[in-house]
């Protein structure tokens, strides 16, 4: 009795793969010097896939359920051998099972700078990261082309070549999807089926199905991130210059409270200060004559000069205006009363 459990135990009859954690993408069933038992039972599960191969050549591929393993349900392999239809010996073969479940939540990104082609900027630099999803479509074909006769092969294995194929694809991506550069950002939905399409073909060669792509995020150069602010600003005031110029005096005006509260000298602080009204006044001054220009109105181009002829001159409106804001800055302990005195002094003699 014992010699016949101890010959059984040299034949395989069930042939399976417990999934025990995430991650494995192909695993070899261990045979070590054992045969298969004719007629073995052969169980793949759901999200999975068996490959039968003959000293290096694939032979039959098993998708979902189970099977008995024979000269009629084992064709392909029945011809590499050689086999007569009344075969039933126990046979040499290695199994392999392949994960067929969606790899999801993988990253991508660019580790530095990449530089494309823009049609209205030349050659620009971005970066970009997302995530996608994969699964084998094609065990055969991942089999001969990546995972090969390893005992198991990894999601991690595999990621490099995959970040790689993504970034070699960005340039076509973009160039295929027809978005100006600008518009990439505000367009990312766009920008992943471009870059799917890219992909799906490179993917296909190696086996593998590309389910899903995502672009979290594209970062544009400094440079052209101020375009992209200027245009946004355009857009807020509907085109219109004049209205422009004063968006742009707006944003301006915290900057100089900025430069105030850092210190930085008694006359650089009180020279922003008069500055200010005369930058407002020649903001405005240069927006009126830009839409006059723009317009082709004469009479508003005139009225405009008039205005900057004004402005040139120091009116004791504005002067008071600026005495007004030196106090200020001298009641808040910006200026001392030596430094507000001498611009007093200063402004009154232009009065003079």
């Amino acid at each position: 009795m014992a010699l016949m459990d101890f010959i059984k135990k040299q034949f395989i009859d069930i042939i399976q793969w417990t999934e025990t954690g995430d991650g494995t993408l192909a695993w070899r069933f261990p045979m070590a010097e054992m045969e298969i038992q004719h007629g073995a039972s052969l169980t793949v599960r759901e999200s999975q896939m068996a490959v039968f191969v003959n000293e290096g050549q694939v032979a039959d591929v098993f998708g979902p359920g189970m099977y008995k393993l024979s000269t009629q349900t084992l064709p392909i392999l029945t011809y590499l051998k050689n086999w007569d239809k009344l075969f039933e010996s126990p046979f040499k073969s290695d199994v392999y099972f392949f994960s067929t479940r969606q790899q999801v939540d993988q990253k991508w990104g660019t580790p530095q700078p990449i530089t494309i082609r823009d049609k209205d900027f030349g050659a620009v630099r971005l970066r970009a990261f997302g995530n996608y999803a994969f699964r084998i479509a094609d065990p055969k074909l991942f089999h001969t082309e990546i995972s090969g006769t390893r005992e198991s092969y990894t999601v991690a294995e595999v990621d490099g070549q995959l970040r790689g194929l993504v970034l070699q694809n960005i340039s076509n991506a973009i160039a295929s999807s027809g978005l100006p550069f600008l518009d990439l950002a505000a367009n990312q939905i766009a920008f992943a089926n471009a870059l799917a399409q890219e992909l799906q073909p490179a993917f296909a060669k190696i086996g593998l199905l590309l389910e899903a792509m995502t672009v979290q995020n594209v970062s544009l150069p400094e440079e052209l991130q101020k375009i992209l602010d200027q245009k946004i600003g355009m857009g807020m005031v509907g085109n219109d210059m004049g209205k422009f110029m004063q968006y742009q005096t707006a944003q301006a005006i915290p900057k100089f409270a900025e430069g105030a509260a850092g210190g930085g000298g008694g006359s650089g602080i009180a020279g922003d200060a008069m500055g200010l009204g005369a930058g407002v006044a020649l903001g405005q001054v240069l927006a009126q004559n830009l839409a006059a220009g723009l317009q082709g109105h004469t009479a508003g181009a005139a009225a405009a000069a008039a205005q900057a002829a004004q402005a040139a001159g120091v009116r004791p409106d504005d002067v008071m205006a600026t005495l007004e804001k030196l106090g200020e800055l001298k009641t808040k302990g910006i200026l001392t009363q030596e430094e507000f005195d001498a611009k007093k002094a200063e402004l009154l003699k232009k009065l003079v």
